[in-house]
């Protein structure tokens, strides 16, 4: 082969993968573009009424990136589930509220796996050197880069209570975006700007208040899970964040500036 083969041959490639470049940046800019259906926009009120407080300058975002969502991950129903389009849509929207307003994407998630119930998953105990498998029901689970798994009956009550402070699907994307940093230890991708001694100062006081709160039996404001570890303190908070913002503002006020710098958003302001 030539010297003149190769470089033609080479060209190619690098021609072909430029191509395939443009055209996914213009598919992604074109569904972002792209509005919701009337049908969809009422399928998201009755199953994820917090997007009626959302501000109609985020409207237009949200649905574009529920487009983008939907046109990247792949859903798959488990059981005897039957996957609807309206399922989908409520999955994708409340996950697509947490980056509504943030350039940080859901990079590595192809798909997300939906039981109808609870999710009963293996787990190894070790007692010495014996180990027992134990099953642990589960509302939903998040794997680093994906996937993510879900019980549909646990998310579809979170999606429809806008203010009890539970939201399996935040919950597990908020996991998501944890995740991105390569490490899902409570320390998402900070927004530009944002300085890191005063994430970790709001984010260690919160934690270390509620696990005291939670084992002395108090009532807390974010959900007790949260007391496990960092992690789940950061997406429990996260939940709390979104479905109970006035609350949080006056409570955890350290707490909810940085989340709401992180998201750029104040959902206490929210009608």
């Amino acid at each position: 082969m030539t010297f003149l083969s190769v470089l033609l041959i080479a060209l190619l490639i690098v021609g072909i993968l430029v191509f395939r470049g443009v055209a996914r940046r213009r598919k992604r800019e074109r569904l972002l573009a792209t509005p919701l259906t009337p049908q969809q926009r009422l399928v998201l009120e009755r199953l994820v009424p917090i997007v009626r407080r959302l501000p109609d300058a985020l409207r237009p975002k949200l649905e574009g990136k529920i487009n983008l969502f939907l046109d990247q991950v792949t859903f798959h129903a488990n059981g005897d589930l039957e996957l609807t389009e309206d399922m989908q849509l409520s999955v994708a929207a409340q996950a697509c509220l947490l980056i509504v307003n943030s350039p940080v994407w859901y990079d590595t998630i192809r798909t997300v796996l939906i039981y109808p119930s609870t999710i009963l998953a293996p787990r190894n105990a070790h007692d010495g050197f014996v180990v027992h498998e134990q099953h642990s029901h589960l509302a939903g689970e998040s794997w680093n880069r994906g996937p993510v798994v879900l019980s549909w009956d646990h998310a579809l009550k979170g999606g429809l209570d806008a203010e009890d402070g539970y939201n399996v699907v935040i919950h597990e994307f908020a996991h998501q975006l944890d995740s991105l940093t390569g490490h899902t230890d409570g320390i998402p991708i900070l927004r530009k700007g944002q300085r890191y001694e005063r994430w970790e100062k709001a984010m260690l006081d919160a934690y270390n208040g509620h696990v005291a709160r939670v084992e002395s039996g108090h009532q807390s404001l974010i959900d007790p899970y949260g007391a496990t570890n960092h992690q789940e303190f950061f997406a429990e908070a996260v939940v709390t964040f979104f479905e109970k913002p006035r609350a949080m503002r006056e409570e955890e006020p350290a707490l909810y500036a940085q989340l709401a710098e992180l998201f750029a958003l104040d959902p206490a302001a929210w009608r």
